[in-house]
């Protein structure tokens, strides 16, 4: 093909949380989706990293929208401008006279309806692109981990990102069972938000909520001696009662105790895929063990307590983050022989 140097090819996992954009195996995007845009106007000012700054720091003129929620698109308008100026960002390296055909492959949760399926290749296709291909996120996610898709086995993956958690088996190249709930990343966000104001009288962003995830974030009081406890972090917020200004000390075993039923609501779903998995597949399952993406994966001591409570060895996949990205990267490369990919 005479123009194929006209052709771009991007690989995108669109998540609640952040989007990430693999050009050529490489990572050539990963920001937070998120969107700020002129309240009169209409107009996107910022978006991802810059975007996030913004949040929740704003004037009436200006609001900032996250346009997905729970893993699908909330917010068409805002969906279509950042994904357009995403790829513009990966662009803006290119010098051409041209605009380049895009093709693209998206990522999208495996509970994803019609419709949401529909909004996610609307927006694509307004942004740009000209051939669009989706991938269910489960199945991205084990390509990024390097398992064989199309073997004759059983594999199991646990994707836990920002909207939703995706529990999935995989034989033969197809989701033979899964389960997309919405107990994800936003939820233990929340979580900690609530915890702080019931039990210390201290009112925190959204902003504040995660770096507390990220920094003492686990799923169990005991970590033992595979991981490395984390130091307790100081918070420093308004009282509820007072408006004053407190600081309090949170620990690890704080953060477990808070976050116990979310994760036990992902036990649950993960124990409800085993009863249907077929013997065959389970057995394969026991054997291989079930695999952890998402950075939802990064709490510690998450494989620990799953592990505990399942009875089967659970493995954080390395770079559990860009697991789902590397795997859209996979399959874009791939498209014409992966059965599994969606046009």
């Amino acid at each position: 093909m005479a123009f194929s140097f006209l052709t771009q090819e991007l690989a995108m996992d669109l998540g609640t949380a952040n989007t990430i954009i693999f050009q050529n195996n490489k990572i050539a995007l990963d920001e937070p989706s998120i969107v700020a845009v002129d309240n009169n106007t209409g107009k996107c000012i910022a978006i991802g990293q810059k975007a996030k700054l913004m949040h929740e720091r704003i004037n009436p003129g200006i609001k900032t929208i996250r346009p997905l929620r729970d893993g699908v698109i909330a917010d068409f308008n805002a969906a279509e401008m950042m994904i357009r100026g995403f790829i513009k960002q990966v662009n803006s390296s290119r010098k051409s006279l041209f605009t380049p055909n895009i093709k693209i492959v998206v990522g999208i949760p495996s509970g994803s309806t019609e419709v949401e399926i529909r909004a996610v290749r609307d927006s694509s296709e307004h942004a740009g692109g000209r051939d669009v291909y989706l991938i269910f996120e489960p199945m991205a996610a084990a390509l990024g981990i390097g398992l064989d898709v199309e073997a004759p086995k059983g594999n199991m993956v646990v994707d836990i990102g920002g909207g939703t958690t995706e529990i999935a088996v995989i034989s033969l190249g197809g989701l033979v069972l899964q389960d997309s709930i919405r107990t994800a990343g936003d939820v233990f966000t929340s979580d900690i938000q609530y915890y702080l104001r019931q039990q210390h009288n201290i009112r925190v962003g959204e902003i504040t909520a995660e770096k507390i995830k990220i920094t003492v974030g686990a799923v169990t009081p005991d970590l033992g001696s595979d991981e490395l406890e984390p130091d307790p972090i100081i918070v420093k917020g308004p009282n509820l009662m007072t408006a004053h200004p407190v600081e309090a000390t949170i620990t690890y075993q704080e953060i477990a105790h808070c976050l116990d039923k979310s994760i036990a609501k992902i036990e649950t779903s993960i124990l409800h895929v085993l009863e249907q998995t077929p013997p065959e597949l389970y057995s394969d399952i026991v054997e291989n063990g079930i695999f952890l993406s998402g950075g939802g994966a990064l709490l510690r001591g998450l494989a620990k307590r799953f592990s505990e409570k399942v009875n089967i060895p659970f493995h954080v996949a390395e770079d559990p983050l860009h697991a789902v990205a590397r795997g859209t990267c996979m399959a874009l490369k791939n498209t014409e022989n992966y059965s599994f990919l969606m046009r």
